[in-house]
């Protein structure tokens, strides 16, 4: 055998070791498994590695989504067919076929702002601050002379209202520089004001301006959900898909009558099934058919902290 044979033959034999002395342990073997709570940890950044490209990045694993069906989670509706859909929606306009939004206003421009301010806030709460607001600023040049500043004191007692506040004043100035202190009823316009957005635009066009408009706020978004009437995943999802779904006649005012019907009868905690007007037409699997006894508490998702009704916005 030549010389470099006899080398690399002794190269890939094993390892001599001395008597009496165990072989060394192979690099190969697992290493002791590690503490649980350390597992978790590691598989929890390795996760969030692999999810940032191996960049590197610190993440707290996400939970996992609750099972439908579940007490962590209500079961899906399915989705209604058009007649149904079509049915439900004329239940609710016979049971109320002069529906109204609940925000006080006078004008364009005091609806605008009180649509502002209801954002994440109860219709209720706004209709306490607004009369003292509008007595001082009933117009949008009054308004901007407030300023954040002015406005302010007014509005303390709601939801965000420092934020409130300085939309309030940039966007009364803006229709003092830009449209001649009018609401203007193009929805571009209107949705380049600060803290106007789509749900506060199609409200405005749709109050004031008789546009067939439908904006979605939580408790139309949790209807449609629900109810099977126009499932989505974002409330743009649940505009469009109502909007297709509701008979034309209806359009205009089809949004007052599902927010209503959600902040008082389809509720979130818990459904009142058994006084629904709509109830014949809804795919809901778990409705709630019999009132519960006197005193007795919503039951509430495991983990989940209660919330208040989300505020309305018309």
């Amino acid at each position: 055998m030549s010389a470099p044979a006899r080398r690399a033959g002794r190269r890939a034999s094993p390892a001599r070791t001395p008597a009496g002395e165990p072989p060394a342990r192979p690099a190969s073997r697992a290493a002791p498994a590690a503490a649980p709570g350390r597992a978790r940890a590691g598989a929890a950044a390795a996760g969030a590695a692999a999810g940032s490209g191996g960049k590197g990045r610190t993440a707290t694993a996400a939970p996992a989504a609750p099972r439908h069906g579940t007490a962590d989670a209500p079961r899906r509706a399915r989705p209604l067919s058009a007649a149904p859909a079509a049915a439900f929606l004329r239940a609710l306009a016979a049971a109320n076929p002069s529906p109204r939004t609940e925000l006080h206003y006078t004008d364009p421009f005091t609806l605008l702002v009180a649509v502002v301010l209801s954002a994440q806030a109860t219709d209720a709460a706004v209709n306490r601050v607004t009369p003292a607001l509008f007595a001082a600023a009933p117009t949008p040049a009054a308004m901007a002379a407030l300023g954040a500043e002015g406005i302010a004191p007014y509005i303390r007692s709601i939801g965000l209202w420092q934020a409130k506040a300085r939309n309030l004043a940039a966007l009364a100035r803006l229709l003092v520089e830009r449209h001649g202190g009018k609401v203007p009823r193009e929805r571009a316009a209107l949705e380049a004001l600060p803290g106007v957005g789509r749900k506060t635009a199609n409200v405005v066009l749709n109050v004031a301006f008789g546009e067939h408009t439908l904006a979605v706020d939580t408790h139309i978004f949790r209807v449609a959900n629900r109810t099977g009437l126009a499932p989505g995943r974002t409330p743009r999802e649940v505009e469009e898909r109502l909007v297709r779904r509701c008979p034309p006649e209806l359009l205009r005012d089809a949004h007052h009558w599902l927010i209503l019907h959600g902040r008082y009868v389809c509720k979130a905690r818990r459904p009142e099934c058994w006084r629904c007007v709509a109830r014949a037409h809804c795919n809901y699997p778990d409705k709630v058919l019999v009132p519960p006894p006197a005193g007795a508490q919503p039951a509430r998702r495991r983990g989940a902290a209660p919330a208040p009704e989300a505020g309305g916005s018309a």
